[in-house]
């Protein structure tokens, strides 16, 4: 949305001005996630990867422009709308890493007509097809990669038979470009302790690396190998399966993510930068107070949001219904006054910003800008 409909656009650059927002608010801190942006360039630049963070994370073309100039050559989409969305604003480098209908193959190459530099994933024969046909009618070449199923059992092709087919399909269609393979391994990313993950890790990443190897034989081998995530990626590293990374919840670091040992020591690269601001709105019960955030505030798919800041000592979040939580206070003696307010971190960042029009942007204290969460929603 345009910063002036913004309920809260008035109080952009008044000291202080993070403490009067209308909530419920979706907050970014600005300093960590530039911190988060730039520990993940590092990364990378050491390591010599590429990045390709994901914009399902974020669906901020805003957020997109600043992965970009820190040396991602571009971005992952889960969907078509974020793909047209992130087009419109001129990002580069997009990939759409969910394989799509194949009805929505003229509505790719149409974009990519229109100068979206998009780039696909497919995984069954049809849907190749479907792409070439496409891209034909349009009169444009449209680069697409094999989505090979390494552990997650969700999309992907189930063997290397498969991927060699599909690889050579691509090859031979004169309107397609072989981009290389995508391998993800969501089923991973969460898994909270850093030793059981590796172990978990070392399995997957050799089935990935004996169907690459499989291309390779077959003549078909991959320009790029991509995939990855932020709970595996510098595991990854030391593989050596991935030269391009799919990270995204780097970001933001939400509560699923906070559990997640980054290494053996639990030493943690990022911080959280993604709460949600919500005001006390009852306080007629002595052992918790209500406030104007619930289930239609918050990511349900996940853990409790973890309160960040502004309740007492010890106090926990619970929901009370779609719009309203309950702070409950660990001593007797705790309390909050009515208007009082409190951050929280996002249960699950993802469908967490999803839920918002716009992210209000702060340094410190102070709301510094407004950016619209642009390529929320379903298309």
């Amino acid at each position: 949305m345009p910063q002036s409909t913004a309920p809260n656009s008035h109080l952009v650059g008044q000291p202080g001005s993070r403490w009067a927002l209308l909530t419920p608010a979706l907050i970014l801190d600005l300093d960590v996630l530039e911190a988060n942006i730039k520990a993940m360039a590092d990364w990378a630049k050491q390591g010599q990867f590429a990045l390709r963070p994901h914009g399902k994370s974020h669906k901020s073309p805003d957020i997109a422009r600043r992965q970009i100039a820190a040396g991602a050559v571009g971005l992952c989409c889960a969907s078509l709308r974020e793909a047209q969305v992130m087009a419109t604003h001129d990002i580069p480098g997009l990939l759409i890493t969910t394989p799509l209908a194949p009805a929505k193959a003229p509505l790719v190459a149409e974009l990519v007509k229109n100068g979206g530099d998009v780039a696909v994933v497919a995984d069954h024969p049809e849907l190749v097809a479907a792409y070439g046909a496409a891209a034909a009618a349009a009169g444009i070449e449209l680069e697409v990669f094999v989505d090979l199923d390494v552990g997650l059992g969700r999309t992907g092709t189930p063997s290397a038979q498969v991927a060699i087919e599909l690889a050579g399909l691509i090859t031979a269609h004169p309107s397609l470009k072989y981009g290389g393979v995508q391998g993800y391994m969501g089923h991973l990313q969460h898994v909270d302790d850093h030793g059981e993950r590796r172990r978990r890790l070392d399995g997957d990443t050799s089935d990935l690396q004996g169907k690459v190897a499989a291309l390779i034989k077959a003549n078909l081998p991959p320009a790029v190998v991509t995939g990855g995530g932020t709970g595996t990626h510098r595991m990854d590293g030391e593989n050596g399966a991935f030269g391009e990374f799919q990270v995204g919840s780097y970001l933001f670091m939400d509560v699923q993510y906070l559990s997640v040992q980054q290494s053996p020591d639990g030493a943690q690269p990022y911080g959280t930068a993604l709460f949600v601001q919500t005001s006390v709105v009852n306080i007629n019960h002595p052992a918790y107070a209500v406030t104007d955030a619930g289930l239609k505030s918050f990511a349900t798919d996940g853990p409790f949001p973890i309160i960040a800041q502004g309740a007492p000592t010890g106090a926990s979040y619970r929901y009370m219904g779609d719009e309203h939580g309950a702070i409950d206070f660990a001593n007797p003696a705790d309390s909050l006054a009515l208007g009082a307010k409190i951050e929280c971190v996002t249960p699950h960042c993802d469908p967490n910003v999803n839920l918002y029009n716009c992210y209000h942007v702060v340094r410190g204290d102070t709301l510094v800008d407004i950016w619209p969460v642009a390529a929320r929603g379903n298309s």
